[in-house]
């Protein structure tokens, strides 16, 4: 059952469940941060609209700046106005933020902890139409890798608000991903959200597996786990807003409890949140381990529905992987 405690959408398994761009929420809480602290600014590479930054722009115009297409200025700018003693975001497609930049934020955001809030919109394969080379499936594994970087992924629109608002209490780099098509409002303004917390979104009492989902895909982890009710089978869903730092003890907790791990992420199986689980898991309390997400190749241009059904990210995928770790688990 959904988790009551945490005051989750309650249509979630309604046809008619509202869905809205995740990236809306980051639009929503820039404005409220400019509102509150006079150093918040902003800066986009020629994607005012696409990032969500427009409204930001108009009401705060001497705190944000157009940098043109010219990511890897974008990000040194940035490093310069952050260790002057302001709160830069820097708002681009994944793929060019940190993909393109990748040189320029390791050595001047990242080598020096300057507080530089990376937004990276666009993420996943559900960037759709757009296709391939601007469907950013590696940005998780290029972040993870950089020292000291906190890394948030949202799975819907309100906990993109959340946090983008809980990036600014993190005194250092921080890293943000954001998709752009709708997806289902599965939290509501009321769900608590605490970046150190590994919240279980679907309960059972006899769980035999735990599935990790991060960002939009979460939804299908909820439908896999309410059909795997209907077929008798129990497991845990959790919800991993946070991925780096992970919450290590009580992810161990949650794993000592089942004895068996799905991890869902639209992004490569290889650097991504499955990987990251399983190192901590290898040296802690190794388990089974199934991984949903891209298994080392490109997608290629659809829309949302059909691209996580070819690539096996959906709830059918999610369910047979549950029933495939259990019988490793025997």
């Amino acid at each position: 059952m959904l988790n009551p405690d945490l005051k989750l959408n309650q249509n979630i398994f309604n046809q008619e469940i509202e869905q809205k761009p995740i990236r809306d929420g980051y639009g929503l809480a820039l404005v409220e941060l400019g509102e509150s602290d006079p150093n918040i600014v902003v800066l986009t590479a020629d994607l005012v609209e696409s990032t969500r930054v427009e409204t930001f722009a108009k009401k705060f115009p001497e705190r944000f700046f157009e940098v043109g297409v010219a990511e890897q200025n974008m990000a040194a700018i940035a490093a310069g106005l952050a260790v002057s003693g302001k709160i830069p975001f820097i708002s681009s497609y994944a793929t060019f933020s940190p993909g393109k930049n990748l040189e320029t934020i390791r050595t001047t955001i990242i080598y020096n902890r300057a507080n530089v809030k990376i937004a990276g919109h666009h993420a996943g394969v559900v960037t759709g139409p757009d296709g391939a080379t601007h469907q950013a499936t590696e940005d998780l594994a290029i972040t993870r890798s950089l020292p000291g970087l906190t890394i948030f992924s949202p799975c819907d629109v309100e906990e993109a608000k959340k946090v983008t608002l809980e990036s600014v209490r993190v005194d250092g780099p921080v890293y943000l991903r954001f998709v752009r098509d709708k997806t289902p409002i599965l939290t509501t303004a009321a769900t608590p959200f605490a970046k150190d917390n590994l919240p279980v979104f679907w309960l059972s009492q006899n769980p035999t597996a735990v599935i990790f989902a991060t960002g939009h895909l979460l939804f299908q982890a909820l439908i896999a786990a309410k059909e795997l009710e209907e077929d008798g089978i129990d497991v845990l869903v959790v919800n991993v807003a946070t991925i780096k730092p992970l919450p290590e003890k009580e992810l161990v907790g949650l794993v000592e409890k089942t004895g068996a791990v799905v991890t869902v992420e639209d992004h490569q199986v290889v650097g991504g949140l499955g990987g990251a689980i399983a190192e901590i898991l290898a040296r802690t309390a190794p388990a089974p381990i199934e991984f949903i997400g891209l298994q080392d190749r490109f997608a290629e241009s659809g829309r949302l529905n059909d691209l996580i059904e070819k690539y096996n990210l959906g709830s059918v995928a999610i369910r047979a992987a549950v029933k495939k770790v259990i019988q490793r688990k025997k």
